[in-house]
């Protein structure tokens, strides 16, 4: 039955070799049998610049990508938290498309909403500041001026000081909030919603204004891989080893 398949929050580096292993095992065997995959943000721990392509596992990943996209599976990807300056060259040399977030289609029928989630968790104030001022044009045509290896030891910087706020926020903080999810699906016109970036996946019901909407949140790779298997008018989570 044809089918489509959705993932995020890979995190992937030169540290996590693990987790590259798993996610090129699901390129080979798994991926092809879609009629599409999305990849809904944070495919990569950090992106410094498109200039960094050439990098021994950006371009062992992309080269993968690639082969799927060619071979009759289409390829959608959508910027994360971790990787928003990901742009045109990096969706050329993986044959993919470059999402916008966040992204209405129609699945086998069904209006579905993608976002990478992150624009939903409103509670975090100093976080919602943050993101505004980098997904500027303005801040990001300064910092990709920069040469690349400043703008790597600048990234570190951001990670180790993100790490610590970490510490200081509470859960809920750092999840969605549910007013921001209601807010999103009326301005959509009440779809279904498919987003990651929490880490905390599972399925939740929405009923409002006499429409009742499904969301669906993916899970993270840190420890195994899982995906989001949609046919027809069913979702389903799947987990890869």
């Amino acid at each position: 039955m044809p089918h489509t398949l959705f993932i995020s929050d890979l995190h992937l580096g030169a540290e996590q070799s693990h987790i590259t292993q798993l996610f090129l095992r699901f390129l080979q065997r798994i991926a092809p049998k879609a009629e599409a995959l999305y990849i809904l943000g944070d495919l990569f721990e950090y992106w410094a610049g498109d200039d960094d392509l050439d990098a021994p596992l950006h371009r062992q990943i992309t080269s993968a990508l690639n082969t799927l996209a060619t071979n009759n599976t289409r390829l959608f990807i959508m910027c994360g938290n971790r990787d928003f300056l990901m742009a045109g060259e990096l969706a050329a040399a993986c044959h993919a498309t470059l999402l916008s977030d966040p992204t209405l289609l129609d699945l086998y029928g069904t209006p579905t909403l993608l976002t990478h989630g992150d624009m939903l968790c409103t509670d975090d104030a100093a976080y919602q500041d943050f993101r505004q001022q980098v997904r500027g044009d303005e801040w990001q045509q300064r910092f990709l001026s920069q040469p690349l290896a400043q703008r790597k030891a600048q990234i570190a910087q951001m990670r180790t000081m993100s790490a610590s706020e970490k510490q200081r926020k509470t859960m809920s903080i750092m999840d969605v909030n549910e007013e921001a999810v209601a807010a999103l699906l009326r301005e959509h016109g009440y779809p279904r919603l498919i987003h990651g970036h929490t880490h905390r996946p599972g399925r939740a019901l929405y009923h409002l204004d006499g429409h009742t909407c499904e969301r669906w949140i993916l899970g993270d790779w840190d420890k195994r891989g899982n995906a989001l298997h949609c046919a027809g008018q069913e979702c389903r989570p799947i987990e890869l080893d």
